[in-house]
C-alpha cells in the first residue's frame, strides 16, 4: 500500500526588511546587518515560523518589501473601553482627578447596552487598525452592598465583545473596585469569585483611603486563592503621603505572591524625595511588580492649578527601568472626562511617553514598552520576532521607527497578506 508523499517544506524569503533590535531575543544569532536600532536583511520563513535574517543578496527573494519595518503586534496594557468617547456629552471642561471622577459618574447614569457596545467597539476598531492584538480594559465595578456578586452591565457587554473579537484581539477585562470595599474580606472573596467565574482580572483604585492597606492585603490573598492576576490604579497624584505602591509591594512580598501584578499611574514616584523614591522602587523590583505609565491622562490631570503645571505627573520611568522593573506605556482614557483627546493607538502612546519622560533615541529601544514588555505585564507571552510564527507579525509602510511613532506612517499589513499562507505552511 502506497502512502501519500509528504510535500517538501518550502522556505519563503521576504526581501529587504528592517527588524527592530529591541524586538529580537538573540540578535547575534538571528543575522542581518545592524542599521541603528534595526537589523536589515532578508527575512526567512520556514514551516510557518521566522527562521533567520540573512544578508541582502545572499538568498532568493519571494517578495521584496523595499526596506519596510517588521514588528510584533502591539499591546494595550491599560485602557477604559467603558468610558471612551463620552467627552462631547459631559458637563466638564477640565479639572482635577476628583472632578473627572465626578463628571464621569454623572455620565454613567445614561449608559445603556447599545451605548456601551457602540463606544467600546469603536475603541476596539481603533486598536485593531493600530496593530494591537492584546488589550486590557478596566471596567468600573459598582459596589452593591447587599449583592457583592453583582455583575456590572459594562462587564457583561465587554464580555460579549471579548468573545466576538476572539481571534483578532485578545481582550482582558480588569475590574476597577474601590480599595476600601475590599477591606471587607467576605466582600473581597465574593468579588474575586465572581471575576474568576467570568475570566477577568482583579483590580482596584488605591489612593488615600484609610483602609487601603487591609484592602490590598485582602486582594493579594483572594487573588492567590482564586488564581487571578492583579491590577491596581495606584497613587494617581503627586502628594508625598500617597504610599499605595509600597503597600502593594509589601503585601506581595509578605504573601509570596507570584502571579502578574500591574500597577498603573504611580505618579508621585517621580516627585518623592530621592531616598524614599529609591527605597520604594527597590521594593517594587523585589516584589516583581510591573508598572504602566499613562502619559496622556497623567500629563493632563496632574499638577493642575490656575497656572501652567510645573511637574509632568509621570512616574519615575528611568529610575524604574534602571532598577530592573518591567515598565510599559498605556493609553488610559480616550476622549472622556479624564482625558478629552486621544486615540487608542499604542504607537501614539509610546510617542507621548518618549516625549514626556525624555527617553532618548534610538527610538526603537522603547518599542517593547508597548509590545513584549507590555504583554509580560499582563501575564501574556508575546514571542520576539526571531521566535515568532509568521502570521502575527506586521509589516509597516515605513522603514523607520521614528515615522511609525510620529504618525506620519502607521499603515500595516500582515505577513500572510503579503505571502499566501498556503505557501508559507506547505
Amino acid at each position: 500500500m502506497k502512502t501519500a508523499a509528504v510535500p517538501k517544506q518550502r522556505n519563503v524569503t521576504l526581501g529587504n526588511v528592517r527588524v527592530p533590535v529591541s524586538l529580537v531575543a538573540d540578535a547575534q544569532t538571528f543575522g542581518g546587518r545592524r542599521e541603528r536600532d534595526c537589523l536589515a536583511g532578508h527575512l526567512v520563513i520556514r514551516d510557518g515560523r521566522v527562521a533567520a535574517l540573512t544578508e541582502s543578496g545572499t538568498a532568493d527573494v519571494d517578495v521584496d518589501l523595499g526596506g519596510m519595518l517588521v514588528t510584533t503586534p502591539f499591546v494595550e496594557p491599560h485602557c477604559h473601553l467603558d468610558k471612551c468617547f463620552t467627552i462631547e456629552r459631559l458637563d466638564f471642561s477640565g479639572g482635577s482627578l476628583a472632578e473627572a471622577i465626578a463628571a464621569q459618574a454623572r455620565d454613567k447614569r445614561a449608559w445603556t447596552r447599545d451605548d456601551l457596545r457602540r463606544r467600546a467597539t469603536r475603541g476596539l476598531e481603533e486598536l485593531w487598525q493600530a496593530g494591537a492584538r492584546v488589550v486590557r480594559t478596566h471596567i468600573d465595578w459598582d459596589v452593591v452592598a447587599d449583592d457583592p456578586t453583582h455583575i456590572p452591565r459594562a462587564w457583561q457587554v465587554l464580555g460579549e465583545l471579548c468573545a466576538e473579537w476572539r481571534g483578532r484581539i485578545a481582550v482582558q477585562r480588569s475590574a476597577l473596585v474601590p480599595i476600601d470595599a475590599m477591606a471587607d474580606i467576605a466582600y473581597a472573596d465574593a468579588v474575586a469569585r465572581a471575576i474568576a467565574s467570568t475570566g477577568g482580572v482583579l483590580g482596584a483604585f488605591v489612593y488615600d483611603q484609610p483602609t487601603r492597606d487591609q484592602g490590598i492585603r485582602n486582594m493579594v490573598y483572594v487573588a492567590m486563592k482564586h488564581d487571578l492576576a492583579l491590577d491596581f490604579h495606584v497613587d494617581e497624584g503627586l502628594a508625598p503621603s500617597l504610599d499605595g505602591i509600597e503597600l502593594i509591594a509589601r503585601a506581595v512580598i509578605d504573601r509570596g505572591h507570584r502571579g502578574p501584578v500591574l500597577c498603573g499611574h504611580a505618579c508621585n514616584l517621580g516627585s518623592l524625595e530621592a531616598d524614599t523614591r529609591h527605597r520604594r522602587i527597590a521594593l517594587v523590583a523585589q516584589a516583581g511588580l510591573s508598572v504602566v505609565s499613562l502619559p496622556s491622562s497623567n500629563l493632563y490631570l496632574q499638577d493642575r492649578g490656575v497656572g501652567t503645571p510645573r511637574q509632568r505627573g509621570l512616574t519615575a520611568i528611568k529610575e524604574l527601568l534602571g532598577a530592573g522593573v518591567n515598565v510599559a506605556f498605556g493609553t488610559d482614557n480616550v476622549q472622556d472626562a479624564f482625558c478629552p483627546l486621544g486615540v487608542h493607538n499604542p504607537a501614539a502612546t509610546l510617542a507621548a511617553g518618549i516625549i514626556g519622560a525624555h527617553l532618548a533615541p534610538p527610538l526603537g529601544t522603547w518599542l517593547p514598552m508597548v509590545a513584549t514588555d507590555a504583554a509580560a505585564a499582563l501575564g501574556v507571552q508575546l514571542p520576539c520576532i526571531d521566535r515568532s510564527a509568521a502570521g502575527p507579525l506586521l509589516v509597516w509602510d515605513t522603514p523607520h521607527v521614528s515615522a511609525l511613532l510620529s504618525g506620519s506612517s502607521r499603515r500595516w499589513r500582515s505577513l500572510t497578506s503579503i505571502v499566501d499562507p498556503a505557501r508559507i505552511l506547505r
